[in-house]
């Protein structure tokens, strides 16, 4: 028996006088309004209602308990309603993992429109290159600057990263420019420590797709600082645009081989479960689509 349902029934059937007019007004059968109250009254163990052939009335310890009903079934569809309407609007704490040099470069300057928009929502953002677990450590959301997607997630796509080669005047005047992709192995590399590619650099250009063998002179697993090393003349990196595209403009850095570059790799937000997707995971990725997409038409 559902307690909740069998007050509802009873209620019905002490406004209305009745069984039969009460389950006119709830749409049910009279027997199932009579099984309803039986078990009521078992459950409690007491007589609610006085029945007679003309009446159907309810006891004192009945009508003690119709006043308690009609209170509690009032704060229940109150509580409810405010849940309902809850669940439809953004809000709680929202926990995102992100890369830290784009977290950095993107996500900062965009985070305060979101806030505005949507303030019952509690922003948690928490910057690392490594793949967290977000069962596990509890992450909403998560940024990823991947090739695929792990096939256990929800991924959407919002972009692309184009990741080009580069290195400091200083080190090209003191190591050469090269002119083939083929050069890079004799030139001193820093590489990304969590690149998917390993020892080795993927190339796509006027040639198609190559594969360079190279050691690196430096590793690292943080963008900004294979930057700032090539800055200060270390060696060749080959870094996404968020990372590279000032000191590339104010000639801190130069291109290498400018008609190559890494295969573009996906932006993607990645979630654990298309079920019951909380508005405030919904929102934010709506908001990221929509701010990328106006960055997207800005640079087009």
């Amino acid at each position: 028996m559902d307690t909740i349902d069998a007050m509802r029934v009873f209620v019905a059937v002490v406004e209305r006088n009745g069984f039969s007019a009460a389950a006119d007004a709830l749409d049910i059968s009279t027997a199932a309004v009579t099984r309803q109250i039986a078990a009521l009254e078992k459950r409690l163990s007491t007589r609610l209602l006085n029945r007679t052939t003309r009446r159907v009335s309810p006891t004192s310890t009945g009508a003690a308990y119709y006043q308690r009903c009609v209170q509690l079934l009032a704060e229940f569809d109150e509580l409810e309603a405010s849940v309902g309407a809850q669940a439809l609007q953004p809000s709680g704490r929202l926990r995102i993992n992100a890369p830290v040099s784009y977290g950095i470069a993107r996500l900062g300057a965009l985070l305060p429109a979101y806030s505005a928009r949507y303030p019952q929502v509690e922003l948690d953002l928490q910057l690392s290159d490594r793949l967290v677990d977000m069962v596990e450590e509890g992450y909403d959301l998560a940024i990823r600057i991947i090739r695929q997607p792990a096939p256990n997630l929800i991924a959407r796509h919002l972009g692309q990263v184009h990741i080009r080669l580069c290195a400091a005047p200083s080190y090209l005047a003191r190591r050469g420019t090269p002119t083939t992709p083929q050069d890079l192995a004799t030139h001193e590399c820093l590489a990304y420590t969590y690149s998917a590619d390993g020892e080795a650099l993927q190339l796509l250009g006027p040639e198609g797709e190559v594969s360079i063998p190279v050691q690196p002179h430096l590793r690292a697993n943080n963008g900004e600082v294979l930057r700032e090393a090539a800055i200060a003349g270390m060696g060749i990196i080959a870094q996404p645009d968020f990372i590279i595209d000032q000191a590339l403009a104010d000639g801190r850095l130069m291109p290498v081989l400018p008609q190559w570059e890494v295969p573009p790799i996906g932006i993607y937000a990645v979630y654990t479960s298309r079920s019951h997707l909380a508005p405030k995971v919904r929102s934010f990725i709506d908001y990221l689509v929509e701010c990328l997409d106006e960055d997207a038409d800005r640079s087009a």
